[in-house]
């Protein structure tokens, strides 16, 4: 998903609704924290989580806990809040991030986990550091059509000293929805997000990528038990072995048996 088209912003209904679901979804933890914790573990490997807009590392702190629990490596981005293109260096501040988490894991490749935008940056990184990055996992993000598609638009604009339509972003937001290169990425959505459309958080699918729709808010995807086993699921793939998401058996309830079919799929 690359185009440069303008989508409904998603319904004001689920706008308003996203806070009370993100609540639910966060008490939904307790219940199933048993199911939870027999997720496939992982090998150690470092993961690099990445916030979504205006939010800091303290809204990953579920996510890298549950990792770090399931035998991850699980590292906060440091930066701060983040607040996209108002922020000066972001790019080269990234990049050494990505550095230091890989040498201070021996050379070993790093997955990413971005959260909205910060799912627009992990997928900039994959194709600035290919032979760095092991796979690219991204929840909700905006990674296709105009900037103004999104309910997050209007406060983008007021912390941006530049249009967010200008060529140079809509050239980051394009190459960000552009095939990786060998890197095997996996996008989760949700088609009741209230802030980002579903249809410019798909990306179109080959051996390397997919999508994987759940039920639930933009605001609680972090924390919400089907992505978080969807994750777990992914990460536990070991390296140069991926796969596509299993939706056989109980799955099937939770995740549905297909893939989304996308603009970019049926242009094909």
């Amino acid at each position: 998903m690359s185009d440069d088209q303008t989508y409904q912003r998603p319904d004001r209904l689920l706008l308003l609704a996203e806070a009370p679901r993100a609540l639910s979804e966060a008490a939904s933890l307790i219940p199933v924290s048993p199911f939870l914790s027999q997720a496939p573990r992982g090998d150690g490997h470092p993961v690099l989580v990445l916030p979504g807009f205006t939010a800091s590392d303290r809204s990953t702190r579920v996510l890298r806990r549950f990792l770090t629990g399931l035998g991850h490596d699980a590292h906060p981005w440091t930066l701060g809040q983040n607040r996209g293109p108002a922020m000066e260096n972001l790019r080269e501040d990234l990049a050494k991030r990505l550095e230091h988490v890989f040498y201070e894991n021996n050379s070993r490749k790093v997955s990413l986990v971005g959260w909205s935008l910060g799912g627009v940056y992990a997928r900039l990184l994959a194709h600035n550091f290919p032979d760095k990055i092991r796979q690219v996992i991204t929840l909700g993000s905006p990674l296709g059509g105009n900037p103004k598609s999104t309910r997050a638009y209007p406060i983008a604009q007021r912390m941006s000293d530049r249009p967010l339509d200008s060529e140079e972003l809509q050239d980051r937001r394009s190459l960000a929805g552009a095939p990786l290169p060998g890197v095997p990425s996996t996008s989760i959505f949700s088609k009741t997000d209230g802030i980002v459309p579903w249809q410019i958080s798909v990306i179109s699918q080959n051996d390397f990528s997919e999508n994987i729709e759940v039920y639930g808010s933009h605001i609680g995807l972090g924390f919400n038990p089907s992505v978080l086993f969807a994750i777990a699921d992914r990460l536990a793939l070991p390296a140069d072995e991926w796969a596509p998401f299993d939706r056989s058996g109980w799955r099937q309830l939770v995740y549905g048996q297909t893939q989304p079919e996308t603009d970019i799929d049926r242009a094909a």
